[in-house]
C-alpha cells in the first residue's frame, strides 16, 4: 500500500508567507524560512514553495529566500512561480529544489514540460493546475488564478502527463481557503485517468477532511494545505495520528 503524504504549502509574496480565500484577500502569515524549518522538524513529508506573484508580475522567482529555505529543511522541496524556461528549472534546482512546479509557464510554453522531463527526468516535473468551474466545466486559470484561459482542465492534465509531467498538483480555486473540505468530485475526475501521483490542494479545514479525502478518492497520493497548518488549527503530528487511526497508511511522526 502506498504511503500517503502530507504537504504544507508556503505561498510567498514579497518574501513573506501569505494566505487568502479563493486566491484573494491575502494576509501575512510568517517568514518562509522559519515556517519551512518548523514543518521539516514536525513531520511533514514534503514542502511546497510557491512565489505566487512571480508569473503575474513577469519576473523570476526570488532565489535568495529559496536558498535559505532549502538549506534549513531535510524533506523534499517542490518549488514554483515564474518558471517559464529550462534555465528557470536549472536555477531553481541549483538553489536546492528537488522538484519544479510549472503552471502559467507551461500554459504559455507547453513544450517546456517535455523538454524539462527529458533533461531532468519525469520525477522532477510537477504540473500545477489551478482549476475552477465555469459553466459546468473545469477551466484552467493562469497568473495565480487571475486569468481564465478557457482551456479544459482535464484535457490539459492529460496533455501534461503525456508530455512527461511526473506529478500533478490540482488546486481547486472553488474550495481554496474555504475550509469545507477538498474538491472530491474534481479530484475523482482527474484520478480516473491520471497514471502519475495526484496531490490534492484547496479546502482542508480539519483533520477529518484528510480522512475523507483518502477514503473517498483513494488514488490521491497526497494532501496539501496551508492555513490550517500555518495558524495552528491542525498539527501535522495530530493529523497523522488521526489518519493512522482511520487506517490510512501514513508515515508516523515520532513523539518526544
Amino acid at each position: 500500500m502506498i504511503t500517503k503524504r502530507i504537504i504544507p504549502c508556503l505561498d510567498v509574496r514579497d518574501g513573506r508567507v501569505v494566505k487568502g480565500v479563493n486566491f484573494l484577500g491575502l494576509r501575512d502569515v510568517s517568514s518562509p524560512v522559519a515556517l519551512a524549518s518548523y514543518y521539516s522538524e514536525c513531520g511533514a513529508d514534503e514542502l511546497v514553495f510557491y512565489d505566487i506573484t512571480a508569473s503575474a508580475e513577469g519576473r523570476k522567482l526570488f532565489t535568495g529566500i529559496l536558498r535559505e529555505v532549502a538549506s534549513t529543511i531535510f524533506i523534499p522541496l517542490t518549488v514554483g512561480g515564474g518558471i517559464s524556461s529550462l534555465d528557470d528549472f536549472e536555477r531553481v534546482l541549483t538553489c536546492g529544489a528537488d522538484k519544479v512546479s510549472v503552471n502559467s509557464g507551461a500554459i504559455a510554453h507547453p513544450e517546456l514540460i517535455g523538454q524539462a522531463a527529458r533533461r531532468y527526468g519525469n520525477q522532477c516535473v510537477v504540473l500545477s493546475v489551478d482549476a475552477k468551474r465555469v459553466n459546468g466545466r473545469y477551466h484552467v486559470f493562469a497568473r495565480g488564478g487571475r486569468e481564465d484561459t478557457g482551456m479544459d482542465a482535464l484535457e490539459w492534465i492529460r496533455r501534461g502527463i503525456d508530455s512527461g509531467a511526473g506529478e500533478i498538483v490540482l488546486n481547486s480555486i472553488d474550495t481554496d481557503g474555504v475550509k469545507r473540505g477538498f474538491d472530491l468530485p474534481m479530484l475523482a475526475d482527474v484520478c480516473a485517468f491520471a497514471d502519475v501521483p495526484v496531490i490534492a490542494s484547496g479546502g482542508a479545514g480539519c483533520a477529518q477532511d484528510f480522512v475523507t479525502l483518502f477514503r473517498e478518492v483513494p488514488r490521491v497520493d497526497a494532501g496539501l494545505a496551508a492555513s490550517i497548518f500555518h495558524f495552528g488549527e491542525v498539527s501535522i503530528a495530530d493529523l497523522k495520528d488521526t489518519l493512522a487511526g482511520a487506517d490510512v497508511n501514513i508515515r508516523r511522526v515520532r513523539h518526544e
